[in-house]
């Protein structure tokens, strides 16, 4: 059974998920500008100033034709998930010199069916692949196909693939996959919440059968990656660990609460940090790492890490409405990249601020080439509701991670002693009503007196 309806037009984004959380960034840049400026990678034009791939390069995944995954409809608004996501930030490596020039490109191929069965249904990736023969179709409400869009679904699985077996053999000295559409909504049997292949599971598992035993999913998109989730959490050899706006399921897409660690012998494995609300920055994202992600992550000992990098939790982001800045995410980047003796691969998830995306995962490309992350966090501040966050987390975890156990007990004193604090009662000045000077010669002086203090009202004892 298919999992949409093919029309030649399927209407609006009608209940969309995450359409309704904010409005959409503008483009910053004029398409022509953005067409000038991106990312040329056609070999047979000779176009690409080719960087001499060995292990201590890092290495690009990218191909003009996922730029053809658009929404045919025209909205009154563009949908955030469009080609421009890749044109900016591919704008913003140029200018950089960072690609091309300090980076190489891995060659483009799509995904096999096979590869693709060992993640999805039969029935989920036939769904996707029949959008080949429509002009447009919807997958869910916000979830949108052309007749181009299964191409650019099985170029972004491939390249990712590829990208974790190059870095996990040594091939590369890490990776980041420039690619779209996203795919940690994407679960087995259906895809959803702009994606349609899950790119990180197809990593891992390309990973794993190029030797890996042990693979780590860190997940930092704003929305919680319930496909990621439901196609490893009964799996041990696979940790994901994904921090993200819940808000107790009242954010898209619901799932990804602090109790959700995994089910059928795999308890433990499942990671969730749910923030309870908008807002979360800087320090409570390297606040959690420090307290929750890195204890654990050591523990587990990966061979490869994965980062599902959404940048819709950066400043700015018209659906995340975070405060993460790009020395935020260079910092979480930099922190992730000694796990696993440096075999790091960054995919790119969500991120629709245009000038957020692209500034960002520049600071993160910078890292993996061996720049410094500028602003070191040592002793994170958090707020309040991601002190109790990363406390709840904490203490569900420590079950399963007994490395955990100490950092819990003096999270739990401290959070005591910061709560005590903040309810010790203020005593409050009143502000007097100031009465209008006239009144001092007027009918109303005794009044105006009464209100400036000077005189005092006895009540009348019984």
């Amino acid at each position: 059974m298919l999992l949409y309806t093919v029309t030649s037009s399927c209407g609006e984004h009608r209940e969309s998920g995450i359409l309704k959380h904010g409005f959409f960034a503008p483009s910053f840049l004029h398409k022509s500008t953005l067409l000038e400026a991106e990312l040329e990678t056609r070999t047979d034009k000779g176009m690409v100033s080719q960087v001499s791939t060995s292990n201590s390069s890092t290495a690009i995944g990218f191909d003009e034709r996922m730029l053809l995954h658009s929404e045919v409809e025209m909205k009154s608004h563009p949908h955030p998930e469009r080609p421009d996501r890749l044109r900016a930030i591919a704008a913003s490596l140029a200018t950089a010199g960072i690609f091309p020039g300090r980076c190489y490109p891995i060659p483009a191929r799509e995904i096999t069916k096979e590869e693709l069965e060992m993640v999805h249904s039969a029935e989920n990736i036939q769904a996707v692949e029949v959008s080949s023969n429509v002009i447009s179709c919807y997958f869910t409400p916000d979830t949108y196909a052309n007749k181009h869009s299964a191409q650019a679904a099985r170029l972004a699985a491939g390249l990712c693939a590829d990208l974790a077996s190059e870095v996990f053999s040594g091939r590369a000295k890490n990776g980041f996959a420039l690619v779209r559409p996203p795919g940690h909504h994407a679960g087995v049997k259906q895809a959803m919440g702009f994606c349609l292949h899950n790119n990180a599971a197809v990593s891992a598992l390309a990973a794993q059968a190029a030797g890996a035993k042990k693979v780590l999913i860190v997940d930092w998109d704003v929305h919680h990656g319930n496909g990621t989730q439901e196609i490893f959490e009964q799996n041990k050899s696979v940790l994901y660990i994904s921090l993200h706006r819940h808000e107790f399921g009242r954010f898209y897409p619901g799932t990804g609460a602090a109790d959700e660690v995994g089910t059928m012998g795999a308890e433990g494995y499942c990671v969730n940090v749910p923030w309870s609300q908008s807002g979360v920055g800087d320090n409570d994202y390297i606040f959690a790492f420090k307290q929750v992600v890195l204890p654990i992550a050591s523990a587990f000992a990966p061979d490869l890490t994965i980062i599902s990098a959404g940048f819709d939790a950066a400043r700015g982001d018209p659906l995340g409405m975070c405060d993460v800045t790009p020395a935020g995410y260079a910092q979480m980047t930099y922190l992730l990249n000694i796990v696993s003796g440096g075999k790091l691969l960054v995919i790119l998830e969500g991120g629709y601020n245009l000038r957020s995306i692209s500034s960002s995962a520049t600071a993160v490309i910078k890292v993996l080439l061996g720049e410094s992350p500028g602003c070191d966090l040592d002793d994170p501040l958090p707020s309040r509701a991601g002190m109790k966050t990363v406390l709840d987390v904490l203490a569900i975890q420590k079950n399963f991670w007994p490395v955990l156990e100490s950092s819990f007990s003096q999270l739990q004193s401290q959070y005591e002693i910061y709560t005590t604090q903040r309810r010790k009662p203020r005593k409050k000045r009143g502000r007097g009503v100031v009465p209008p000077l006239c009144w001092r010669w007027s009918r109303k002086r005794l009044l105006y007196h009464v209100l400036k203090g000077q005189l005092r009202v006895r009540g009348k004892g019984f």
